[in-house]
């Protein structure tokens, strides 16, 4: 019997082995991070480091953009323009009956800018050009009819006056301060959404011969310019006006991020102007120069390159004092005239009846010409 019982135990207890084998074999396949030996509890984790640091500046121009937008507005003018009605007939198509004309309202959208507490309102001159009726919305909501105070076509600016009470004025900068990298800001009204503001830097300053304006020394700008931001403001990060925006360069080409702005510092001599007599008033001798390179110069036989007088007009000072076609300017009162629009400035900026020295290469001679100064006038 104990032989018996001692088997049976022996049995029983190999059977508990493997079972018990069989369980923890079940239970490490499911839980293997059993067997790892136990870890040290973590140290606590260090609260993340802020994105911009306590007292850091931001980088936004929202209050740039509080301090001058006010002071943006939009420009609608309306002007006649007569065009041929295309021929209905055969008589009308192949010659024998005059051909008909119609008139239409054009509607022309811009932008302007409030310079002074009075409503005066600059733009550019191609905005309200041959306009019948021009209409001024401010940023507030406020319309109202506009005046034509002055226009000065030599420099694409025009001044405006509105009568609708106390109105938002643009504090003024200084445009011989930028420099190429400066932030600025254009604020408009781009196809006919009001209050739209791109952001961009200057791109180079004293740009001209662009063909926009008799007088040109512009701001370049990256700043997104589009139809509608005309006659809109150019500001610096302060929320100063900088320049007036006119212009975008060959966009039907495909040119992207070459906008134009006349300087501020310009934008005040005009408006100064306008205001005191109602035109700018500027000196003329009546010559028309052109720019002449080395290459030119040695093709048409002149002496040197340089500024070029290619005509004159009939009658002028220039004609008076002797000048003729093919002189080279190489100063005008005592001023180094390096290019066309040099040239043309120091004669416009001098007083209408004062006599200035232009200095000359006719062939081999440098010859000393004193030519009075006349008004300038312009169409």
């Amino acid at each position: 019997m104990i032989p018996q019982r001692l088997g049976r135990t022996l049995v029983f207890l190999a059977g508990s082995v493997v079972g018990g084998l069989a369980l923890a074999f079940v239970i490490v396949f499911l839980r293997p991070d059993l067997l790892r030996a136990p870890q040290p509890p973590a140290a606590p984790a260090a609260p993340a480091a802020p994105a911009t640091a306590p007292g850091a500046p931001v980088a936004s121009y929202a209050d740039a953009v509080a301090r001058a937008a006010p002071a943006v507005a939009n420009i609608y003018s309306e002007r006649v323009v007569k065009e041929r009605v295309p021929p209905a007939t055969l008589g009308e198509l192949f010659g024998g009956v005059s051909p008909r004309y119609r008139q239409r309202i054009e509607q022309t959208l811009g932008s302007g800018v409030v310079v002074d507490a009075a409503g005066h309102i600059v733009t550019n001159h191609h905005v309200i050009d041959k306009a019948e009726r021009v209409n001024v919305q401010l940023a507030d909501g406020r319309q109202g009819e506009a005046i034509v105070v002055g226009r000065d076509p030599d420099t694409d600016l025009a001044v405006l006056r509105v009568d609708l009470g106390q109105v938002p004025v643009m504090p003024l900068g200084r445009s011989d301060q930028l420099r190429v990298g400066d932030v600025v800001l254009a604020i408009g009204n781009p196809i006919g959404l009001t209050q739209s503001v791109t952001q961009g830097i200057v791109s180079g300053t004293g740009r001209g011969q662009l063909g926009v304006a008799t007088f040109e020394n512009f701001i370049q700008t990256d700043a997104p310019i589009n139809v509608g931001n005309s006659g809109g403001a150019l500001v610096n990060t302060h929320g100063e006006l900088v320049g007036i925006n006119t212009a975008v360069l060959a966009k039907n080409l495909g040119v992207e991020g070459i906008g134009f702005a006349i300087p501020v510092n310009l934008v005040r001599g005009v408006v100064q102007e306008i205001l005191s007599h109602g035109r700018v008033i500027r000196g003329s001798i009546g010559v028309v120069l052109g720019e002449v390179d080395a290459a030119q110069a040695e093709r048409l036989g002149l002496a040197r390159a340089g500024v070029v007088i290619t005509n004159l007009f009939q009658g002028s000072p220039a004609v008076q004092a002797g000048l003729r076609p093919g002189d080279i300017v190489t100063s005008i009162a005592g001023n180094a005239v390096r290019s066309q629009q040099d040239a043309l400035s120091h004669i416009a900026t001098t007083t209408p009846g004062q006599s200035i020295d232009v200095v000359i290469v006719r062939g081999a001679e440098t010859i000393t010409v004193p030519v009075m100064v006349t008004e300038r006038r312009t169409s």
